[in-house]
Parts: structure tokens; C-alpha cells; sequence
């Protein structure tokens, strides 16, 4: 059972996969910034520019639903779905780890 237990009104209810719809959490959803620049990554384009820069390539021998990016001099992947909308805050995440003081994930109201 998985999801987040919601308190209101003195009831309390579980209510599950509240992230179904990509970065977005009670009325909130989650941006990647570009550390350098401020810029919030708003498309798979401006992120592969940003990635290109950075020494990642565009990796095309996995799965065809996602797009794969890799660096030769380390073992990290970066995987995404090709859906841009699909793009939530455990993407985010895997870039901020394996790109570290480049990338920050913050709340968008």
C-alpha cells in the first residue's frame, strides 16, 4: 500500500499514488534549476543542452520508451521518459545525485 495519509477535519484517509500526475503534490509541483543560470528546465531540449555541456551523451542502446544519457568517464545512466510530462521529482532527483552543485529541485507554487 503505498500513498500519503491525509488528516482533515479530524478524518484521516489514505490517499494513494498522489504523484500519478507527474511533480505535482497538493496544489504544488516540483522544478529542476539549473543551478548556474537560475533557468527552471522546462523541456527535454533545454535539459540535453544542459547535459551535452556537462560531458553526457545521448545513450541509445536501451529501452526505446525513455530517453538515456551517459557519461564516459563514470557507470551513471540518467534515464527519462520520453513523456516530458512524465518528468517528475525522482527524475529530477537522479540528475541532482549525479550531477552534484549543478542542479537543485525546489517547490513551484
Amino acid at each position: 500500500m503505498s500513498g500519503v495519509w491525509i488528516f482533515n477535519n479530524g478524518v484521516i484517509r489514505l490517499v494513494e499514488n498522489p504523484n500519478q500526475s507527474g511533480g505535482v503534490t497538493h496544489g504544488r509541483r516540483n522544478v529542476l534549476v539549473y543551478l548556474p543560470t537560475g533557468e527552471v528546465v522546462s523541456s527535454y531540449s533545454s535539459l540535453e543542452q544542459i547535459l551535452m555541456s556537462l560531458g553526457w551523451e545521448r545513450y541509445f542502446n536501451g529501452d526505446p520508451n525513455l530517453i538515456q544519457y551517459h557519461k564516459r568517464s563514470s557507470i551513471d545512466l540518467i534515464s527519462l521518459p520520453r513523456d516530458f510530462s512524465k518528468f517528475n521529482s525522482v527524475y529530477m532527483y537522479d540528475i541532482v545525485i549525479k550531477n552534484p552543485n549543478i542542479f537543485h529541485v525546489r517547490d513551484f507554487h
